[in-house]
């Protein structure tokens, strides 16, 4: 794979290659059970095509971000096939999953102040697009109080986030403001 960030459509391109072939086996929990890989896409979409963003090592990690939770990828291996840069950044928006589930979301919320810039971009993305995924395609077992508790939530995190970037800011806040009710 190539880290080289002089190429960023080549290193963009490899991440894809790579983020689609460590999650092909996976399905979102909506009614259609989509591909999961279509989220790590919307993150990037959101970032570059409504926020502007353009840094690789943002938009990479965007495809990355749920890698090391959510696969048998590791930090090493994205940090020996794509830099030190963009494996750290997933690393800061990866939960610990040795923790339990409150645990975890509650660690988001204490330290989403903490993150880097870059971090908090994807993060923000991350947030905007469940919002938006919980609105359209939530998942088929979720009922409306779970639904209601995972809006506020996603809220707590990116109150933490703010001051990184106004438009993706305002975005969140126009999906928070479907919040189901």
């Amino acid at each position: 794979m190539t880290t080289d960030t002089a190429d960023p459509l080549a290193l963009f391109l490899g991440v894809a290659a790579f983020a689609a072939e460590k999650h092909r086996m996976q399905r979102r929990r909506d009614v259609e059970a989509s591909p999961y890989i279509n989220h790590p896409i919307a993150l990037a979409n959101v970032l570059k095509n409504e926020g502007g963003i353009s840094d690789p090592i943002v938009l990479c990690a965007a495809l990355l971000h749920d890698t090391i939770e959510d696969t048998e990828t590791t930090y090493e291996e994205l940090r020996r096939e794509f830099g030190p840069e963009i494996a750290d950044v997933v690393a800061e928006v990866t939960d610990d999953t040795s923790l339990k589930k409150e645990a975890r979301k509650r660690a988001q919320v204490e330290r989403a102040h903490l993150k880097s810039p870059r971090a908090k971009l994807v993060k923000l993305a991350d947030k905007i697009c469940n919002l938006r995924d919980m609105v359209d395609r939530p998942p088929a077992d979720w009922s409306l109080g779970r639904k209601q508790e995972y809006f506020d939530w996603a809220k707590a995190v990116v109150d933490g986030l703010r001051g990184a970037h106004g438009t993706l800011e305002r975005l969140f806040d126009e999906a928070y403001a479907r919040r189901p009710r």
